[in-house]
């Protein structure tokens, strides 16, 4: 099998007692590689390597185009490994090679280049005082940054967290999901084939409580924590950053309002929905997975839905064929299916769908639904949707946002000015009108509600990843000593 360890200072390591665990793929429900099982003992080595580097390094001290010279000799390598890094996340968590390797590495590494430019092109603020004096603003990097990143993207979630915390100047402590293990080692090593100095960033694995992931949260050497996980976690994670009052930026989990509105291009709504929550097998927490259509429209809309769902290639993630591979885990697996029998214990139908071979489950859509079932209200995060009707605009939006997430929703209409007062009355950090998952990573990304806290993307990151500093000098001389000097 292959082997992935610990990146800690520089080199690959084992865990300090040695211990290990099983990376299983989903497919062949077999364990593919061996991993590195990490404490907390391996936890404060790497925060020990990350602190030194950035206490008594270059990195830090860097100028902005440096770090962003070595950092797109970083993303030129991930382009250069796109085979290996796309089949690691496949073979980790069962996500179809088309897509990580025509989306999740090519944007992995676009995520490390919009940062190494940024970091060198965002402006910073002037303040022209009226007593002889100017203030402007500096933006500092922050020391330590531990990132945990999820299981459903690990690639590219992984670089979206740690390219702005090095792009500003921070050393990392990136602990993957124990899932999909295997692309954080292999980014790391790549990140020092690029010239990152040793101890910049760093990998660890394992699991959370009692072991690495609770050490990280709990170090009071680290200056900033960003997570993108469930909710429930997030909330662990919150209190344990409250302890030593240190900065978090959480993005947690969804349960995405997709609005079709009658006059809506159907063909185009159709299309995009079926991207919105079948795509990655449905785990994505933007999934638009509650669908409400106007009743007008609902019938036409279902069939057509139905015909494309069912027409999605299913099975072995590693063929170019496949659209819907083996959901990351047994227990997974295992949840998503528990849902669908809440769902019919309830009195909705599954429409079609339902168990597949092995760990997959079929795409699937549920009708007859109630807005406040579980299987509307709580996330499933499969390739499940619960499709429910709407009269007007009014009810969609009170329906959307009959919910305590709120981290996107899309919007489908052929009037301008509804796309904009619906947008506007959503309570969510993204709305998608006719389209879905378009990102443009100068804006704000994060969630209200139990979808998070914080936002990141842009000057946002940069807000984050830095402690903005305010800076006042006198540049006129004192009124008062001018007066003595005469």
């Amino acid at each position: 099998m292959e082997s992935y360890g610990h990146v800690i200072a520089g080199e690959e390591v084992a865990s300090a007692d040695a211990a290990t665990f099983d990376s299983v793929d989903p497919w062949e429900r077999a364990p593919w590689a061996t991993v590195a099982s990490g404490s907390a003992q391996d936890a404060r080595r790497a925060v020990e390597a990350a602190r030194t580097a950035f206490d008594d390094g270059p990195w830090p001290r860097m100028s902005a185009e440096e770090r962003g010279g070595i950092l797109h000799r970083f993303a030129d390598l991930v382009v250069e490994r796109t085979a290996e890094l796309a089949l690691a996340d496949t073979v980790d968590m069962g996500k179809p090679i088309t897509e990580s390797s025509g989306h999740d590495v090519p944007r992995a590494a676009r995520n490390i280049r919009f940062f190494a430019d940024h970091a060198r092109l965002a402006p910073a603020e002037a303040f022209p005082m009226p007593g002889g004096q100017h203030a402007f603003t500096s933006y500092d990097p922050v020391g330590v940054v531990a990132a945990i990143s999820p299981w459903n993207f690990p690639l590219m979630m992984a670089s979206w967290k740690i390219a702005p915390a090095l792009a500003w100047g921070n050393t990392v402590v990136l602990k993957p999901a124990e899932q999909s293990p295997a692309s954080a080692t292999i980014l790391a090593r790549l990140a020092l084939e690029a010239g990152v100095p040793p101890g910049v960033l760093n990998v660890v694995h394992g699991f959370g409580p009692d072991a690495a992931g609770q050490a990280l949260t709990e170090s009071p050497e680290v200056d900033r924590i960003t997570f993108t996980g469930e909710s429930a976690t997030g909330r662990t994670i919150g209190r344990a950053a409250a302890t030593n009052l240190t900065p978090v930026s959480m993005e947690l989990g969804g349960k995405g309002a997709n609005i079709v509105f009658a006059d809506a291009d159907l063909d185009r709504a159709v299309e995009w929905a079926v991207r919105a929550v079948y795509t990655n097998s449905g785990q994505v927490c933007l999934a638009g997975s509650r669908l409400y259509v106007q009743r007008e429209v609902l019938d036409e809309f279902v069939d057509r839905l139905t015909r494309a769902a069912q027409a999605l290639p299913v099975g072995d993630p590693k063929d170019p064929a496949t659209r819907i591979g083996p959901l990351s885990s047994q227990e997974h697996h295992g949840k998503v299916m528990s849902y669908l029998d809440v769902a019919t214990a309830a009195g909705a139908t599954l429409h079609t769908g339902g168990p597949g071979e092995g760990w997959t489950v079929l795409p699937t859509i549920v009708l007859g639904a109630g807005q406040r079932d579980r299987v509307t209200q709580e996330e499933i995060f499969g390739p499940v949707v619960v499709v429910l009707p709407f009269d007007d605009e009014q009810d969609a939006v009170a329906l959307a946002n009959d919910t305590r997430y709120g981290l996107n929703a899309m919007v489908f209409t052929r009037d301008l000015s509804r796309a904009h007062r619906v947008s506007r009355a959503l309570r969510v950090g993204t709305v998608w009108t006719n389209c879905f998952f378009v990102r443009d990573l100068r804006a704000p990304f994060g969630g209200a509600g139990d979808s998070g806290v914080g936002r990141e993307g842009g000057l946002y990151s940069r807000d984050f990843f830095t402690e903005p500093k305010a800076v006042v000098m006198q540049i006129d001389p004192d009124p008062a000593t001018q007066e003595a000097a005469r």
